[in-house]
């Protein structure tokens, strides 16, 4: 029978093409549920990505249904348009908006497009796409893109929106924030703190191997297990690309980077800035 106490879902942000860091936060919760560095199936199986639209509804509803372990699904659906659950821990990563747009780009170039189509049902396009936007310029115009979140929420203003109203029900005690940066800064800490919020005991002689597994490179030599989606990537261990941060801030001038603070200031409150933009963000707790 599946369990009938917590589920945890994993949100991000609506578009497949947000990189805030779900697959790594995905993994980690796969390695505190069963306890081992080696998982019993692909990520993919024992963690659906619920909003993924390459597999049948009736399909995922039945992997669900007949799972013995503790549920814990991947949505890229943000807190406001997900069923509100006291039995269920809900886990948003966030990350730094330059570092997630600058993986986002390398993330597009590495989809297969055609294979992409195919699972989606869409027509070939009737003329080869054009050549790739250079990577500054890209960022300047991901940057200054005014779309509605509502429209949209793989820009700047979707992904503001999002984590904003993520900020807003941080001392929520279902609702854990995650920080990219403090993974790679205190990967054994931070999986200990999850571990703590899920309920989840680990024996200690079991972290050291744990934590290894957790760790980006090694995610990315096991990459054909745990991506979202095989088939879909014209490298699979190019999906767990660099795993480190400063990539956004390391192509743009002091400027362009002065104009993406002025435009963000008016997205989200300044402690949430704060927490976003630092170097090493701490623990964002629930109240006692």
């Amino acid at each position: 029978m599946r369990p009938a106490f917590d589920e945890t879902a994993l949100a991000e942000g609506r578009s497949q093409k947000s990189k805030t860091g779900t697959p790594w936060a995905q993994m980690i919760c796969a390695l505190l549920i069963f306890g081992e560095p080696q998982l019993p199936a692909s990520l993919g199986r024992l963690s659906p990505w619920l909003d993924h639209l390459v597999a049948p509804r009736a399909e995922v509803y039945a992997l669900l249904a007949t799972q013995q372990h503790r549920p814990f699904i991947k949505t890229h659906t943000p807190l406001d348009g997900l069923p509100i659950d006291p039995r269920t821990s809900y886990l948003v990563t966030a990350r730094h908006p330059l570092d997630a747009a600058v993986s986002s780009y390398h993330h597009c170039a590495n989809l297969d497009e055609a294979r992409w189509r195919q699972l989606m049902g869409e027509p070939e396009p009737p003329a080869p796409p054009p050549p790739p936007e250079p990577l500054h310029d890209w960022l300047l115009r991901w940057i200054a893109d005014d779309t509605h979140p509502a429209e949209d929420l793989d820009t700047l203003p979707g992904l503001m929106c999002h984590l904003t109203d993520a900020w807003a029900r941080r001392r929520e005690p279902n609702v854990l924030l995650v920080h990219y940066e403090s993974l790679c800064a205190d990967l054994d800490g931070q999986m200990r703190w999850l571990a703590s919020r899920l309920g989840i005991t680990v024996p200690e002689c079991a972290w050291p191997a744990l934590v290894l597994a957790a760790r980006f490179e090694n995610m990315a030599a096991r990459a054909d297990q745990l991506i979202p989606a095989p088939g879909l990537f014209k490298n699979n261990a190019a999906f767990f690309r660099r795993g480190t941060s400063g990539a956004g801030r390391e192509i743009l001038s002091n400027a362009e980077l002065a104009s993406y603070h002025a435009r963000v200031a008016g997205m989200a409150p300044p402690d949430m800035l704060a927490w976003l933009h630092s170097p090493r963000p701490g623990p964002v707790t629930a109240m006692p």
